[in-house]
């Protein structure tokens, strides 16, 4: 039970990368162990990085790592996206204000599908479906844009 005198526990939050850093506009590739010890260490960091710079959403790029990987926090329940793919979106669109961690204190009306159905690995690995509306149809639709190089701005 060493590990709480240890030092290297208490790392800094991982920082989070700044617009225009050309990162955040590559197409991120596909994991291929959602087990791999580094993935899962990546997403208790990027939990931890989200949650000390009061972010409901992070996608992997915006830490640097060009993998398709994102977590939410929606109504105090959490996400962990892996490989995610938006396999369907509503017609019907809504205006909505959006903030991004990589564009501090910049918010913008963003117009987004209402409705989408997501399809992605969680952090065990296993396949799941997320039907959403609302905040967290918007939110899935704003990470996964970061997984594929498309910013908010870009939506404008």
């Amino acid at each position: 039970m060493e590990e709480k005198n240890n030092p290297k526990n208490l790392k800094n939050t991982l920082p989070i990368v700044k617009y225009p850093d050309p990162v955040l506009r590559k197409k991120c590739g596909k994991i291929k162990d959602p087990l791999d010890s580094e993935i899962q260490k990546l997403i208790a960091e990027m939990i931890k990085a989200m949650k000390d710079n009061n972010g409901m959403g992070l996608a992997a790029p915006q830490v640097g790592k060009s993998i398709r990987l994102c977590i939410i926090e929606e109504s105090g329940q959490l996400y962990v996206l892996i490989n995610p793919k938006i396999k369907s979106q509503s017609r019907e669109k809504a205006l909505g204000e959006e903030g991004c961690l990589s564009f501090p204190g910049k918010f913008l009306n963003i117009e987004r599908s209402e409705k989408v159905k997501v399809r992605c690995l969680d952090k065990k690995g296993k396949q799941v479906k997320i039907k959403a509306t609302g905040l967290l149809a918007r939110a899935l639709q704003h990470e996964i844009d970061h997984l594929d190089g498309v910013l908010f701005i870009d939506r404008i």
